[in-house]
């Protein structure tokens, strides 16, 4: 349904999979050339829409799923797998 809203945000699993990288943001930042603040707020969940073509270069960058970092409804519950 398009027109459907959802009741919850999205969980965003950025920190959780930099930590398990020993990566950074400054560095993250630097490998996708996406600017740190505009990573904190995909990090934190404030920013709602996302290119898939930026999720592809961060999952690329830390070698993990896009899945990894923004997990569908079904994986939400799960520990990431990636890391």
């Amino acid at each position: 349904m398009l027109g459907r809203v959802l009741s919850h945000a999205p969980q965003v699993r950025l920190d959780e999979v930099l930590g398990r990288r020993g990566r950074s943001l400054t560095e993250l930042s630097e490998a996708v050339e996406i600017t740190v603040a505009n990573l904190w707020f995909r990090k934190t969940g404030k920013a709602k829409p996302i290119q898939f073509s930026r999720l592809e270069a961060i999952s690329n960058a830390l070698d993990c799923q896009p899945d990894d970092i923004l997990p569908s409804s079904k994986t939400a519950k799960t520990t990431s797998p990636c890391c």
